[in-house]
């Protein structure tokens, strides 16, 4: 395809927040890769916090660590997950980062003694944060989604800095506005008044959207896409429908048959190419929507009220059922709520058990009994990053016989440190963007589960901890049954050559997996992750077993 300039798309939101205009963003990088154009999302964030890294994810959601280890917010999941590329830091940029470079710069007298001011010191850092991703990266589409809605006060410099892109580059700058249409079931009609003002807001802060994408719960008809036209001065062909899915990877889709894609490239005065190669996409979704099979898997967790907090899990387990054509039904289980007394009757209609990743002590209990309950009875099992850690604890507890045993994190004190904090942590004092993240080498022990499952022995997955499997301990585990099937070969703080156990399993069990990495963070549609896809097909076999010893009963009966 013809080189082009780096094109800029910008993506608002109006009227309320949580809209999906990362889903829109995500959807429209779809449709422009499916038709040749090398795309990539980028998301401004406006809190002051540097990073997601340090927020409750109740406040939140999850937190994304990509690649290069950078902790970002949960859009930058569905990036990936659409997209297929992997982000990096300069995917994600927030209000505090923004303040920090600004300041350290003054710091340095880069500003030669003039009033650092908003305008435009702060707004010049925005739109080099925009620029930089695009240099050196030979990008067609640069899609920049700025969060929060138009009209918040910490959403100002974001609006302004836009304005001052369009201005600066012209035709190769385009806004896409994502705002509410509410259907008033009194009244019978939908209402556009919230879009206008919406749009007005922008108009006062000097920014004209080029495209509306409406979000609705009923069809925009003719009238409707005319008068959003004519009060918010766009052609009424750049006013987009966007109604509720039956799931998001449904979006890019929608947004082909609405012709947003088109309408983008008609803007930026690109050439349309071929039509988007869809088929995969397409090929996904109707495994998606037409499953052989169903089972329930569990999802144990300490944030579960919430499903954002465990965003990449979830939608790794609808791709992962997708594969299998097997629809996944998620019982969500709070860990503080499960005891020896009740695990029975919570988990009997479960085929598989996952344990989720998370921090601190509470509902630690309740996830060591799950693990207990699945080890013992043979239910399928994964553990990821604390999950792991809380197997390796409870198979030191109820298998070696250590009924102390703990990670350092949960109990100082503890006599059988299993799981101790990494020398590399042990001096950290700043909890932001301190811990271990980010990708890292993982070698699998040659005929173990694991090297089975991914097909290969060496892999590289990404990684969010402090804590680690203490290595004094191994040789006991592995005489007693659990072994260390994936090890990071490396240096240490002090230089000192170490081996990291990054993965355990219990070989003889249907299936029992703990992984110290983050797996989720690496499924897509395109290539749902091996791990996911394993225990999917394991939970199969569960119920597949479960149902045939129960046949001959209702025979008999």
């Amino acid at each position: 395809m013809q080189k082009h300039r780096t094109k800029f798309i910008f993506v608002t939101g109006g009227v309320a927040s949580s809209l999906g205009k990362g889903i829109i963003s995500a959807s429209l990088a779809r449709l422009l890769l499916s038709r040749g154009y090398k795309t990539t999302i980028q998301k401004l964030d406006p809190y002051i916090n540097v990073d997601p890294g340090t927020l409750n994810p109740y406040e939140h959601g999850e937190c994304y660590v990509t690649e290069d280890g950078a902790e970002t917010d949960l859009d930058l999941g569905h990036y990936e997950r659409f997209t297929n590329i992997p982000t990096s830091q300069a995917n994600n940029v927030t209000t505090g980062r923004i303040y920090q470079s600004v300041i350290e710069k003054e710091r340095r007298g880069d500003y030669l003694g003039s009033t650092v001011q908003v305008i435009p010191h702060i707004t010049d850092e925005i739109k080099r944060r925009v620029r930089l991703l695009a240099e050196g990266n030979e990008f067609d589409v640069l899609i920049t989604e700025i969060g929060g809605t138009v009209g918040d006060i910490e959403s100002l410099p974001y609006i302004e800095a836009v304005r001052q892109l369009t201005w600066e580059m012209q035709e190769d700058v385009m806004v896409i506005h994502l705002t509410y249409v509410p259907y008033l079931a009194a009244a019978g009609e939908l209402k556009t008044k919230p879009t206008q003002h919406s749009v007005k807001t922008m108009l006062e802060q000097g920014l004209q959207p080029d495209i509306i994408v409406c979000r609705t719960e009923h069809p925009i008809s003719k009238g409707i896409r005319s008068k959003v036209a004519l009060f918010c001065n766009v052609r009424p062909e750049c006013v987009i429908e966007s109604r509720d899915a039956r799931n998001i990877y449904e979006v890019p889709l929608m947004m082909q048959k609405e012709g947003l894609d088109k309408q983008v490239l008609k803007i930026l005065k690109l050439p349309y190419g071929g039509r988007p190669d869809l088929t995969q996409w397409r090929s996904f979704l109707r495994k998606l929507e037409h499953p052989k099979s169903q089972v329930q898997i569990a999802l144990v967790g300490k944030y579960v009220e919430l499903k954002d907090a465990y965003k990449s899990i979830l939608e790794a387990l609808l791709q992962a059922g997708a594969v299998n054509q097997c629809k996944i039904h998620v019982k969500l289980i709070p860990s503080e709520q499960i005891t020896p007394a009740n695990a029975a009757k919570t988990f009997s209609d479960c085929q598989a058990i996952l344990v989720a990743p998370g921090f601190g002590k509470r509902g630690i209990e309740g996830k060591l009994t799950a693990i207990r309950h699945a080890r013992e009875n043979k239910i399928p099992f994964l553990g990821i990053c604390l999950g792991m850690q809380c197997c390796v604890i409870e198979f030191a507890r109820n298998v070696l016989g250590w009924k102390t045993a703990n990670s350092t994190e949960m109990d100082v004190k503890t006599s059988h440190p299993v799981i101790h904090i990494m020398e590399d942590q042990k001096k950290v004092k700043n909890l932001g963007g301190t811990m271990r993240l980010g990708a890292y080498a993982c070698r699998l022990e040659k005929g173990s589960r694991l090297a089975e499952i991914y097909g290969q022995r060496d892999i590289s997955e990404r990684h969010r901890h402090r804590y680690e499997f203490n290595n004094d301990y191994l040789p006991d585990f592995e005489k007693a049954g659990m072994k260390a099937s994936g090890l990071n070969h490396g240096l240490s703080a002090s230089g000192k050559k170490i081996s990291r156990v990054e993965a355990v399993e219990i070989p003889g069990h249907p299936f029992f997996v703990g992984v110290q990495f983050h797996p989720e963070y690496k499924s897509t549609v395109e290539n749902p992750h091996p791990l996911f896809v394993a225990l999917v097909k394991a939970a199969m076999e569960q119920a597949a077993e479960t149902n045939m010893k129960a046949t001959p009963a209702r025979k008999k009966k």
